[in-house]
Formats: structure tokens, C-alpha cells, sequence
């Protein structure tokens, strides 16, 4: 069927790691697209800057790739070409307990379990089926509920992934490993009472063993660049500095995807969209906040427990149940004086983030959505905690709560990262309940940012499956399941 001439075939409402991805898939294909970026600088989520002290690079966002090196979208990209090196620290993540001992994830299972004790059975059985089938249900996991490729593969994941983080850390009979499951789930932003909470915790700790947890070379900003470059030279567009606040400020396009959130897509296209349709994008919750800052430090954080200066990424929270505590009082909208610190110390490993001889680090912590609580000495405290000394290395900080977060990036709506709540209740349904996630009720508008599943996290399947969807309803194009690529 001829299709009426546009400006492009498609255009994309922002820049995020979503967005890169939903706009190269479709320039895969043969169509005109054109990307719109409000800001200055590409990448929403993927950007650094000196926010400190000049020769001092700090990731404003994310950090850490788990999920960008096992993204099976990616992975089918050729980023390394265009400039994206990753660097993989000796420990993938490292947790710290009282006492001076901590409890590591490794890229080799066993020589994680056999740190656990009398559990090195247990987690070795539990990650040895997850990681043997992951290369499988990948695509399915990070994706819209929809049949599998492999159903048994994913069914028998699926059993362990939908019990709570707090059940799942009972198999185990160690503080260390509960701390281990305790860490890992707490990034799903909600109580490890949660349904599904176990998910999140199962997913990490494979992708450290398949794949790692690694460190972008340079900053969290050149997984942007290598997407944005690849997608120019296939003959995509870019325009920067182009606030979009209204359909009409966009050119004609057959397509429109929306790496926004609900919010966002109802202030722009709402008028658009059916009374059922806007009644449930009005209805989408928004999860916790992060406070954050990124330190200048004049040497390495002097951790006490060895293993934690070797890692990239440092879980600080002590025992599971001191984790599950601090994150229920988030969700009741408390402050604690003990929270849940994600860090991560990018310049041990990458050289360019710092200073001959000095370093950086980057940490946050949960707190409720919207809250302007300063959570700096909190925060210091814990990491003093387990690292005595390290204020006095402190040369500089800068400092984003919620609101600030906001600022620097619309999607971060309360200061929630995660685009929403990924709880059961949104896991498969977020945006809205739909046949497709990410088709509104309006013929041509798609929304394909963290919002639709699999949710949060730089891993462009958002995206990809939204653009997906957006070929084979406006074009005709039909995508093979990406678990047949990787």
C-alpha cells in the first residue's frame, strides 16, 4: 500500500538509550528517521561531566552496564567500531559487612559460591539453570509479555524469579549470601516483600557471570556516542536543542515514538487519545527517588574489606535484613539513617575519569518520590562505615536530589529513575493495559521509553520492541525474535 509523502517515516522524541535504539532499528530497515533532543547533548540517562573539579569525569546517570553488555539488541550492534570500550573490573560487585568481611560477585559462579559457606551448594545449583538459560529467554525477559521462543526455558526461570527477594534470600542460610540477594534486589526500588523482587536479583547476578558488570571507557556518555554514530552513518538524523511540547511542533511522520514517560506523552499528545486510554496513563504510578552524589577524591576509597577496593560496583547496606528495613521505609515515604548505598568507583579501573593518583566516585541512595531531603552525611556515614577514613579523601562533591534529578532529565519524574514503578501490579502492563505496551490509542503514536517493559535499566529493548511494533503496523515489516540472533 503507497503511504502519503512525509517529512520523515518516522521521528523520535528523545535521546535515551531507548530511543537510540527504537531509531536504529528503524533505520535498519529502510526508513527516514529523524531523533529530537531537547537538551544540548544526546544520551537522556548517558551522559558525564565534569561536575566536580576540571579533569574530573563523573557519570550524572548510570554508571555501571550489566544489562547494556547483555542487552541482546546491542549485542547485535557493531558499538565497538564506534568508539564504545568496555573495561571489566576484577569484581563485578562487591557488598561489605560489619566486621571487615564482605561477600562478592564474580564473573565464575563457583568462585562465588565457594566465598558463601555452607550456601555454595545452594547458589551454585540456583545460578548455574538461570545462566545456562539466559542466552534464551534473554530477548523474553527484557520484553512484553508475549509467547516465548522457549517456553519450558523461560517457565522454569519464571519459578524463580516471581517469589520476593525476602523468600528467596531464606533459601540461603549465611548473613553473606542474604546480604548478596539483599544487594542485588534492592535496585528493583521497592520492599524485597515484593512479588518478583527476586527477578531483578537473579538477573543482575547472570549477567555478572555471563557478561560482567562493566565500566564504559571514558563515561557512560560513549554508549550514546557509539549509538549515535552508528545510526548517522546508516543515514539517520539527529536534532539537538528542540523542545518538544506539542504534536505540532514536530515535522510529518508516519511514526512517532515517545521515549517519554506517561506524564510527559499526555501533556504532548493527549488530545489524541482515547477517554480509557488517558484514564490509564493518569493513573501510572511513579516509584522512589534517588539522592546522588559524585565525589573528587584525592586517593581510592580505603574500604576495609579488601575484596571492595577491586570492585566496581559496592553494595553498601550491610545485612539483608538491614537492606529490606531501610527500603520499606522509603516506600512508607520515611527517611533512614542507614540507607541502601549503590557506589560505584569507575577511576580504579579506567584511568581517563581522574588525575594522575586521584580518583572519583559516584553513589546513591533510595529515597521517597520527590523528596528534597539532603541525604549527603547519611550517605557519607555508611560509606565511612565500612571504609574509615574516607571523608578525608574527599577533595569535592556535587550533589542532585530529586528534584534536580528531574531537572537534568524530564523522565526522572519525582526522581524516579526507573521510569515507574516495576512491580507486579506494572511489570508487563506499564504503561497501560494494552494488546501492545507500547501502541496508544492513537494510530501512529508509540511510546518506547523505560515506561513499557521490560523497564528500567540501559539496555534499549524499550525501544527496540516499540520500534518493532511500530514496523509491522505502519510499514509491514516483520522482525525475527532477536533470540534467534544472539
Amino acid at each position: 500500500m503507497k503511504r502519503e509523502q512525509r517529512d520523515f517515516d518516522a521521528v523520535i522524541v528523545g535521546s535515551g538509550p531507548n530511543g537510540l535504539a527504537a531509531a536504529i532499528l528503524m533505520q535498519q530497515n529502510g526508513l527516514s528517521v529523524l531523533v529530537i533532543e531537547a537538551k544540548s547533548e544526546i544520551g537522556g540517562g548517558l551522559r558525564s561531566a565534569e561536575l566536580t573539579l576540571p579533569g574530573f569525569t563523573h557519570d550524572i546517570c548510570s554508571a555501571i552496564h550489566p544489562l547494556a553488555a547483555a542487552s541482546p539488541f546491542f549485542k547485535t550492534l557493531p558499538l565497538a567500531q564506534h568508539g564504545l570500550n568496555y573495561i571489566q573490573p576484577e569484581i563485578a560487585a562487591a557488598h561489605p559487612l560489619d566486621g571487615g568481611t564482605a561477600v562478592t560477585l564474580k564473573k565464575d559462579i563457583e568462585d562465588t559460591a565457594k566465598l558463601l559457606g555452607e550456601d555454595q551448594k545452594t547458589y551454585t545449583d540456583l545460578m548455574r539453570s538461570v545462566v545456562a538459560a539466559w542466552p534464551l529467554i534473554a530477548a523474553d525477559v527484557l520484553g512484553p509479555l508475549h509467547i516465548p521462543e522457549h517456553p519450558l526455558a523461560l517457565a522454569t526461570f519464571g519459578l524463580k524469579a516471581m517469589p520476593s527477594a525476602t523468600y528467596l534470600a531464606g533459601r540461603f542460610k549465611s548473613t553473606h549470601a542474604q546480604a548478596l540477594i539483599g544487594g542485588m534486589a534492592a535496585h528493583s526500588m521497592q520492599p524485597l516483600t515484593n512479588t518478583a523482587t527476586s527477578a531483578i536479583a537473579l538477573v543482575l547476578m547472570a549477567c555478572g557471570h555471563l557478561g560482567g558488570w562493566p565500566v564504559p571507557k571514558g563515561g557512560s556518555k560513549q554508549i550514546a556516542n557509539a549509538l549515535a554514530s552508528y545510526f548517522l552513518l546508516i543515514g539517520g538524523k539527529i536534532e539537538t536543542n528542540t523542545y518538544v511540547s506539542s504534536l505540532s511542533k514536530l515535522p510529518s511522520a508516519h511514526a512517532v515514538l515517545f521515549d517519554v514517560t506517561p506524564k510527559q506523552l499526555l501533556q504532548i499528545a493527549g488530545y489524541k487519545f482515547s477517554s480509557i486510554y488517558k484514564w490509564q496513563l493518569q493513573r501510572y504510578r511513579y516509584g522512589m527517588g534517588v539522592f546522588k552524589i559524585d565525589w573528587a577524591l584525592d586517593d581510592a576509597i580505603p574500604f576495609t574489606a579488601e575484596d571492595c577496593k577491586r570492585a566496581g560496583t559496592v553494595h553498601i547496606g550491610n545485612t539483608f535484613e538491614e537492606i529490606k528495613n531501610s527500603e520499606q521505609q522509603v516506600w512508607e515515604r520515611k527517611h533512614t539513617e542507614k540507607p541502601f548505598v549503590l557506589l560505584a568507583q569507575q577511576s580504579l579501573f579506567d584511568s581517563s575519569r581522574a588525575p594522575e593518583g586521584k580518583h572519583t566516585a559516584w553513589a546513591y541512595c533510595h529515597v521517597h518520590n520527590g523528596s528534597t531531603q539532603n541525604m549527603t552525611d547519611a550517605i557519607e556515614r555508611q560509606v565511612e562505615r565500612f571504609a574509615p577514613g574516607f571523608r578525608e579523601r574527599i577533595l569535592a562533591k556535587h550533589v542532585m536530589n530529586t528534584k534536580q534529578m528531574e531537572e537534568y532529565n524530564p523522565n526522572y519524574i519525582g526522581g524516579d529513575i526507573n521510569g515507574g514503578v516495576i512491580d507486579i501490579r506494572q511489570l508487563f502492563t506499564r504503561p497501560a493495559l494494552r494488546y501492545s505496551p507500547y501502541k496508544t490509542s492513537a494510530k501512529g503514536i508509540y511510546i518506547c521509553s523505560s515506561s513499557t517493559p521490560p523497564g528500567g535499566g540501559v539496555h534499549g529493548m524499550c525501544g527496540y520492541y516499540a520500534a518493532k511494533m511500530a514496523l509491522k503496523d505502519i510499514f509491514d515489516i516483520k522482525i525475527s525474535p532477536l533470540n534467534n540472533q544472539v
